[in-house]
Formats: structure tokens, sequence, C-alpha cells
């Protein structure tokens, strides 16, 4: 990607990003994990991946706004929008929105190409590690939720069946420590395991002080 393009597709990015949890930080950590695997896999459309990085949490502000809306979905509109309007090719654009759309990890719309699985795949060793518990501590508190929770019995409740998570312990039980699991490329599930480590040496030493 020329650096003229990339400094546009940035500019546009930085404005759209207002979330603790999900800031250009976040963004660069996702853009250098999806690199790194890049290196390591045949065949990867650079640019494409640049750009779905860059752009792949631009509709986190309206899924703030409305949480009746899928952020992965009204990202992609968005950011092939935007591409088309900076004269890229139809079926380029298209591939970089088709990357964001099947980005999510609740989502149900699985990423096919080998950039979108390393979109994906990068995303989520973002909440592997000692990076991801603290930021879905800060994601915990921007929704009011709490450290943890106990039913009637005062049993702690580390994982609630078909329902949303209320309390960083049981997001961690539904998707920090088994995120590794879903992950598509060998360089990603490399790293996640060396990362997981840590993650889970937190979660047994706060289960302990609880």
């Amino acid at each position: 990607m020329k650096k003229q393009m990339y400094q546009v597709i940035e500019n546009f990015m930085l404005e759209k990003m207002n979330d603790a949890a999900h800031d250009k930080f976040h963004i660069y950590r996702v853009l250098n994990s999806a690199l790194e695997i890049a290196r390591h896999t045949k065949n990867v459309d650079a640019e494409i991946l640049t750009a779905a990085c860059l752009l792949h949490d631009i509709g986190r502000d309206a899924q703030a706004k409305d949480p009746t809306l899928c952020h992965a979905q009204v990202g992609a509109e968005m950011a092939y929008q935007f591409l088309s309007q900076q004269g890229w090719q139809a079926n380029r654009a298209l591939h970089v929105r088709d990357c964001i759309s099947s980005h999510r990890f609740r989502g149900d719309n699985a990423p096919e190409t080998i950039e979108a699985k390393i979109l994906f795949d990068a995303d989520k060793l973002d909440v592997t590690g000692t990076v991801g518990i603290a930021r879905t501590l800060i994601y915990c508190g921007q929704a009011h939720e709490s450290l943890y929770n106990r039913d009637e019995d005062g049993k702690l409740i580390t994982h609630k069946v078909g329902k949303e998570t209320t309390s960083f312990v049981e997001e961690y039980n539904h998707k920090l420590k088994r995120i590794h699991k879903k992950l598509y490329t060998k360089q990603a599930k490399k790293i996640a395991k060396q990362r997981q480590k840590a993650a889970k040496k937190f979660y047994n030493a706060l289960l302990e002080e609880i």
C-alpha cells in the first residue's frame, strides 16, 4: 500500500475511535499482529489486509449508540463506501468489506479468505494474554458489568449457558480462556498459546482472592 493511501485510511480510522477498549492502539496492535501472521502465510494481499485491519472497528460508535446494530456489519459497509470514494476497484473494496464483516467473535459469519482469517486471528490475539485481561476489564467497566456474580446460594457464577455474560469472570470463561481454539492460522495459534499462560495465571489468582 502506498504511504499516501495508508495515511488517508488511517486518518479516517482515527476520526472513528471513541472507545477506550477499542482505541487506536488496539488498531495498531491488530495491524502489527496481522502483518506478523502474514509473514508466515502464503499468498496474502497485504493491501487488502492492511485496509481491513485499519478499518475493522469503525462501526463501534454506531453499535454503542444503538446496541441492536452489529459493529462488524456497520463498519464493513462504512469501509466499502469510504474505499469506493477513494477510487478503489469495487472487487477490492468488497474484499475489505467481507473481511471486516466476518471478524466478530460472537458473529455467525465465518471468515473465508486468507485475509479475513488473518484479521479475525489478529483481532482475537488482542484479547489474549495480559492485554486481553486489561481490555476486557475496561470493557466490563464501560458496560457496567461487575467483576463477578454469585447465585442465590452464594456460589460464584463462572458460566451462563445461552445468556450474555454480565461479569468479567463469566466473560473470561465464555471467551478469553477458549479464544485460542477459534483461531485459523498456525502462527496466531502459536502466539496465543504463549500468551494464554499469563491470562490463566491472572484468572486463578483472582479466584483465589475472591
